[in-house]
């Protein structure tokens, strides 16, 4: 978004993904059988990168439209469904695969859980899939800080929800630890911007869904209350500063006076 003029976005349950312009306020369907389309972001050539949940594949596509599937097995067995995507500024895609799409029909295809769930790291010169975090029970919303020395990850178990840091040291996560625990709301998708505040789809029921806002000490520092849960988030525009909001039915946006890093 933002040289294009358009937000594209998921609907998982019917399969769409979808395209809503700036400048005429409509909204048309981008592709439909798109694989149960969940996080998607941009490489650094524009091209559109998704986690399909129902085809259990990471997908890229194409300026001519085509669609070029990066990844769906790890060491030849199928991914459980990849869920949320960025992209690092040396060009790797970092992604969550989580089991979204094999827990039901809802948003997939309901199938045996057939290895852990974790975020992986693939590099799209050569293919190369490997482990970059393996100790959460269900990695779910992934983001650099501006200078991408921690990633953030979000872990979604049945339990308590938490959001953890994790130190980039050459190119690996590690020293994992709580970043915040806001239970009992818990966070989604998320977002940083170029001040390092993480900003994170948030659910828990009234008073807590919509978006929550904290700054790089794990402090929350602000709140966007909405009358729905939301599960994601999105800087967009030409300035990076239209945060973009899809919960459950609907997409929210709002202008705010902070500017999201690029790669989310």
């Amino acid at each position: 978004y933002g040289d294009g003029g358009y937000l594209p976005f998921s609907d998982i349950p019917n399969d769409t993904l979808v395209r809503w312009d700036e400048l005429t306020g409509s909204s048309a369907i981008l592709r439909h059988n798109a694989g149960h389309p969940d996080g998607s972001t941009r490489d650094h050539r524009g091209r559109l990168v998704t986690c399909e949940l129902g085809s259990r594949t990471l997908t890229r596509t194409e300026h001519d439209g085509t669609v070029t599937v990066l990844a769906d097995t790890f060491e030849g067995t199928r991914l459980t469904g990849p869920n949320d995507v960025i992209v690092k500024s040396d060009g790797t895609i970092w992604f969550s695969d989580n089991g979204a799409g094999i827990r039901g029909n809802y948003m997939g295809y309901k199938a045996p859980k057939e290895m852990p769930y974790r975020v992986y790291k693939l590099d799209p010169r050569t293919g190369a899939l490997t482990i970059a975090v393996g100790d959460m029970e269900r990695p779910n919303g992934l983001a650099f800080s501006p200078d991408e020395s921690k990633l953030y990850v979000v872990d979604t178990p049945d339990g308590p929800r938490t959001t953890h840091v994790y130190d980039m040291v050459d190119g690996k996560a590690v020293n994992g630890r709580v970043f915040f625990d806001a239970t009992p709301g818990f966070a989604d998708g998320i977002r940083v911007d170029t001040e390092g505040n993480v900003w994170c789809g948030f659910s828990g029921g009234p008073g807590q869904d919509g978006v929550a806002n904290f700054a790089p000490d794990g402090t929350m520092i602000g709140r966007i209350l909405l009358p729905e849960r939301c599960a994601n988030v999105a800087f967009g525009g030409r300035k990076r500063n239209r945060l973009f909001m899809t919960a459950s039915q609907s997409v929210y946006a709002l202008y705010v006076e902070a500017q999201g890093c690029p790669g989310g």
